[in-house]
């Protein structure tokens, strides 16, 4: 049973795809909502059946469908795996793709491309699922080009706005390089791995299958430790890319001109969380170059508090929860990157990162709907100066913003306490046991600021949209009113699994034993210390009574602040000018090149090749004058040619 459910978890939203593509303007016109739930919600149900049903904690699948390609000694096959890992992320991206594609149907109703939009974003769960249930690393890459193919699709969805064609391309162009990273630790992984085992992989598996470089990791440690540690960090800059971790993090902000369901799905839910998805996956790999997981925490500690910091002046709503994604997503790869403390850590430090990964999906899609369901309601208003107080006018999507809030502030018993903590306690572990005591220990420290300053730009963001007096922008009419029951259900659903499911698998353990079976993670939990649950719920409520004194009790301190701290409030309100950097040290240095290689394209290279082209012509024109068809010009030639050839042997005699 289980085996014809994994190839219709992917299998589903592809022929929802393939239907609207094909048939979404003309006969599936007008239900393309509903096709596109449909695909998604089968997948959703066959993902849940799998992990309660399927046994796969206890009893791996792995199905061969066919052999895509060989040459030489690699050979690539289309195969699917699902283990522990897999299950919980197939759960985890079904679930809530179902419920955006559910408030999608509200959200874009009258949008001229409905069929189109969901045509992509059934194509990228297709891609999403594929992406999770790879067996080996190429048909991973394959899926995970397609997954950015799709992003591109639809953060510039309305492609006539140049803002978004302009994001859709940045995004495209920077995770490039991440990408190309990725693809050189891959083709490094295949080499030596195909020395360790001579090029014979053991029977039934391919060189690049996990299961085969998993087996060939200490061999390849023992042979070539340094290589190994460059191939770990090469396939990490793919995870910087996808995951948009400093310094290639800019283009997930300018991400958020896409429509909001694209935001909550893709950019902060699913595709985002690919590359902290394959740090996991290859967790036996950075076991054994513990110097590359040190910079996946560093790395993950300095994008963490550096988005943390820009989030707290922004005014767009959905710009301030891409900053908070950036961060937490910093947060993750912190926990993995503490995994390098030693075989019992790691287990605790890559679960701890899927735990947060797994809560943090619920309550920032929350979030982001919630963001989108003001935004509808104000008129494609999202500046916060521009409206306050809708917590009156916008009951559900006042509550349900603020249990997301909450959870994402780390405010106990919601599931985000739960997931932060676990990272608290791994850094803390890290920086007690790890070789390198020092970085872990600052690392401890950015981590507690970065909690205290989440909790603050969050309530920042909830206290100035929904509390204050009630204004309105004009472009929100007359009488603002909530959304419709098709968005508010999915607002509710996310937050119920935003308050209590952190705490139904948290405290029990119930998800660190389940992860546990997956390759690599194999271990037992440490429980949370008091202390660390104390310090964490300490520093969340501290930068939420900050918010609160700054915004609502001495409403002008924001103002004082600003001006008293005037440069640092400059660099956070400009992002630290990222952008500016990379315009004048890369873009404009590039365009100038390019712009010089135009010239020189249409001035010179042009030209030769244009007098090159001519010559023949020439010479035909010039042999042309003795072809004029009469018989005598033909026998004076004859003649003429008899004359020189009698001439040149009499010579030469």
């Amino acid at each position: 049973m289980a085996d014809w459910m994994l190839w219709w978890i992917p299998g589903a939203p592809l022929v929802a795809a393939i239907l609207l593509a094909c048939f979404g303007k003309t006969a599936l016109r007008g239900i393309s909502p509903l096709v596109c739930v449909a695909g998604v919600g089968v997948s959703a149900v066959l993902s849940l059946l799998l992990m309660f049903t399927g046994n796969v904690a206890e009893e791996p699948i792995r199905l061969l469908g066919y052999q895509w390609l060989s040459i030489g000694d690699l050979t690539v096959d289309i195969v699917l795996q699902a283990d522990a890992l897999s299950t919980m992320m197939l759960v985890m991206v079904t679930t809530v793709a179902s419920l955006v594609a559910i408030y999608a149907a509200g959200y874009m109703h009258g949008d001229p491309g409905q069929p189109r939009f969901f045509a992509a974003v059934s194509l990228f769960v297709f891609s999403m699922t594929m992406l999770v249930l790879s067996g080996n690393l190429i048909l991973l890459y394959v899926f995970w080009e397609a997954v950015g193919l799709c992003s591109y699709l639809l953060i510039g969805f309305w492609f006539h706005k140049p803002e978004a064609a302009a994001a859709a391309k940045k995004a495209f162009l920077v995770n490039r390089i991440g990408d190309f990273g990725f693809a050189l630790g891959i083709f490094l992984i295949w080499l030596l791995v195909g020395e360790a085992l001579n090029g014979l992989p053991p029977a039934g598996q391919q060189l690049l299958d996990y299961s085969t470089v998993f087996q060939a990791a200490e061999t390849v440690s023992r042979a070539h430790p340094t290589l190994l540690m460059t191939a770990c960090l090469l396939l990490f800059a793919g995870a910087v890319g996808k995951s948009a971790q400093f310094p290639l993090h800019v283009w997930l902000p300018d991400a958020m001109e896409g429509p909001t369901p694209v935001s909550a799905l893709i950019h902060a839910a699913t595709m985002v969380t690919a590359g902290v998805y394959m740090v996991c996956r290859l967790s036996p790999l950075f076991a054994l170059a513990p110097e590359a997981q040190a910079v996946v925490a560093t790395i993950g500690g300095i994008t963490a508090l550096l988005a943390a910091l820009i989030a707290l002046t922004q005014f767009d709503l959905k710009r301030i929860l891409a900053y908070s994604t950036v961060s937490q997503l910093g947060l993750m790869f912190v926990a993995l990157g503490s995994g390098c403390s030693g075989e019992e850590i790691l287990p605790v430090a890559a679960i701890g990162a899927m735990f947060h990964l797994f809560t943090h999906a619920f309550f920032k899609a929350l979030l982001f709907l919630g963001a989108g369901s003001v935004m509808h309601s104000m008129g494609n208003v999202i500046d916060i100066r521009q409206f306050s107080g809708l917590r009156r006018v916008m009951p559900i999507t006042h509550w349900t913003f603020l249990v997301g809030a909450l959870a994402l502030a780390g405010i106990p018993p919601l599931s985000g306490f739960w997931s932060k903590d676990e990272i608290l306690a791994v850094v803390g572990l890290a920086a007690e046991e790890s070789p390198y005591p020092s970085l872990f220990g600052w690392l401890r420290i950015g981590v507690l600021l970065t909690s205290g300053l989440t909790a603050f730009y969050i309530f920042r963001a909830y206290l100035l949209t929904f509390w204050g007096e009630e204004r309105f922008p004009k472009a929100a009419g007359h009488h603002p009113h909530e959304s419709p029951p098709v968005m508010a259900y999915p607002l509710i659903a996310l937050a119920v699994c935003a308050a209590g499911i952190g705490l139904a698998v948290g405290p029990s353990h119930a998800f660190f034993h389940f992860l546990s079976h997956a390759p690599g993670l194999k271990g037992e939990p440490h429980p949370l210390a008091a202390s660390v649950m104390a310090t964490g719920t300490l520093v969340g409520l501290a930068g939420v009574f900050t918010a609160w004194w700054v915004y609502i009790a001495r409403p002008g301190l924001a103002t004082t602040w600003a001006k008293r701290f005037s440069g640092f409030y400059r660099m956070s309100l400009g992002k630290f000018f990222f952008d500016e950097i990379y315009s004048a040290v890369a873009v404009k240095p590039l365009e100038g090149i390019a712009d010089t290689s135009s010239l020189v394209d249409k001035s010179v290279i042009d030209r030769l090749v244009d007098w090159i082209a001519g010559r023949p012509a020439l010479v035909g024109r010039w042999f042309r004058k003795w072809q004029s068809g009469l018989i005598q010009s033909y026998a004076a030639m004859m003649f003429l040619g008899l004359m020189l050839l009698t001439v040149y042997l009499v010579w030469v005699e």
